[in-house]
């Protein structure tokens, strides 16, 4: 468990399927997260208990999705994950995202990304963390950004939204850059 001033991360528990299940069945959480992907959602609870499932034994060696709980109430708001580990030259791909609406927009989102930086730079030794977005989701550019991230490139017309195509935002943080912002 990591515990910052707004949010805690932890591991997930078998409990937080039903949190991610309302969360795969919101259209604005599904169209902010993934531009709409309908293979995101909507879902039913059996297709989602066994991605679920799988998720709780992941090795966190390779890869762990975390739960993101509010500090204030304990509640269930967001997940935050790592994957795509390469241990010869320590990198690793991150996602986040915050389900609960109402927690969109304080702040909550932005440190919990640090606190999973924090443990996978301190803890995990990582060199190299990388994500990405789609081009129509500006908040989520901006908080990469104003987290210390780079744009490194673009996928064009890579996702699809409804009748429009928006751009892959390719974004990387490393090391350095990331204890430079901390000193």
């Amino acid at each position: 468990m990591i515990e910052g001033k707004l949010v805690r991360i932890r591991a997930l528990h078998a409990s937080d399927l039903d949190a991610h299940l309302r969360w795969r069945n919101d259209p604005e959480v599904v169209h902010w997260a993934t531009g709409g992907d309908p293979h995101f959602g909507p879902v039913t609870r059996e297709a989602l208990e066994g991605f679920h499932d799988a998720r709780l034994r992941q090795d966190p060696r390779a890869e762990a999705s975390l739960t993101v709980e509010d500090l204030a109430d304990g509640q269930v708001i967001g997940t935050v994950d790592y994957r795509d580990i390469e241990p010869f030259t320590r990198q690793a791909t991150v996602g986040i995202n915050i389900g609960e609406r109402s927690h969109w927009g304080g702040g909550y989102g932005s440190e919990a990304l640090q606190l999973l930086l924090q443990h996978l730079f301190g803890a995990c030794g990582i060199r190299r963390v990388e994500l990405d977005t789609w081009s129509g989701n500006e908040r989520a550019m901006r908080a990469f950004l104003r987290a210390g991230f780079v744009e490194e490139g673009r996928r064009r017309s890579a996702v699809r939204v409804g009748d429009r195509w928006y751009d892959r935002v390719v974004y990387g943080l490393l090391y350095e850059e990331w204890a430079e912002r901390r000193s």
